[in-house]
């Protein structure tokens, strides 16, 4: 009996570091979610934010939270957000579950300072979509990527809007702006999609053929966005 005592106390005590390491990364999921939504809306609510009409056009959204520039230093940059489309086949359906993604490279690190920055990018249409959903993205080499315009009353009927897949975003001490990611790469963050859903599961699964529910930590996100954009329009 004692003997059978020791083995089960044994056994839960080596499990305790493997499940407080998951509880860990539950938590920063979770803050990846709650600080993607706090920027979203942050950078709706500027004066010279993003363009309604752009929005209003985007199938997807990306959100990178305060890529920092000491990431940069060591092997380049890394940032780490949410990615969230229309649902649909049309891209006419409400916002979907977010999938976790992951930003790596490009030669913007010289550009921002040591200061954290902000990253939005919007997806313009399938084909960025498509692009982005695939198992790895370079910006300005697989998928069309140039800076966004901004301010509310900014033109989005330029032939470089008009022809980008991916706008890009940046705000750094309270500066808003487009900027140009080419050369960075785009990747799902399998490990934290698992972490956040309970289970391994692409990118495009969840945000494109909705095969898991809209987690409570993703609620917020979703509300602004939908708040914002509540329907898509296509470009003409």
């Amino acid at each position: 009996m004692n003997k059978r005592f020791c083995v089960a106390a044994l056994a839960i005590v080596m499990a305790l570091p493997a499940f407080a390491e998951d509880k860990e990364k539950d938590k920063k999921e979770v803050d990846r979610l709650n600080e993607s939504a706090i920027v979203l809306k942050e950078i709706l609510g500027m004066p010279e934010g993003i363009p309604k009409d752009l929005l209003n056009k985007a199938v997807c959204v990306v959100v990178y939270p305060s890529v920092k520039k000491a990431a940069f230093i060591v092997g380049g940059s890394y940032g780490r957000g949410v990615i969230t489309c229309r649902s649909g086949k049309e891209f006419g359906g409400p916002w979907s579950a977010p999938a976790m993604f992951a930003l790596e490279g490009g030669s913007f690190g010289f550009q921002i300072g040591a200061q954290a920055t902000d990253f939005v990018l919007l997806i313009m249409n399938e084909s960025g979509a498509n692009s982005v959903m695939s198992s790895k993205v370079k910006l300005g080499a697989d998928a069309s990527a140039v800076a966004g315009p901004v301010g509310r009353n900014a033109s989005a009927e330029t032939d470089v809007v008009l022809k980008a897949e991916i706008l890009s975003y940046s705000r750094a001490k309270g500066l808003f702006a487009g900027i140009s990611l080419a050369g960075s790469t785009l990747r799902a963050d399998d490990g934290a999609n698992k972490a956040i859903y309970g289970r391994e599961l692409k990118a495009k699964e969840i945000v494109r053929e909705g095969k898991v529910a809209t987690p409570p930590a993703a609620r917020r996100l979703l509300a602004i966005l939908t708040k914002a954009s509540p329907r898509h329009i296509e470009k003409k």
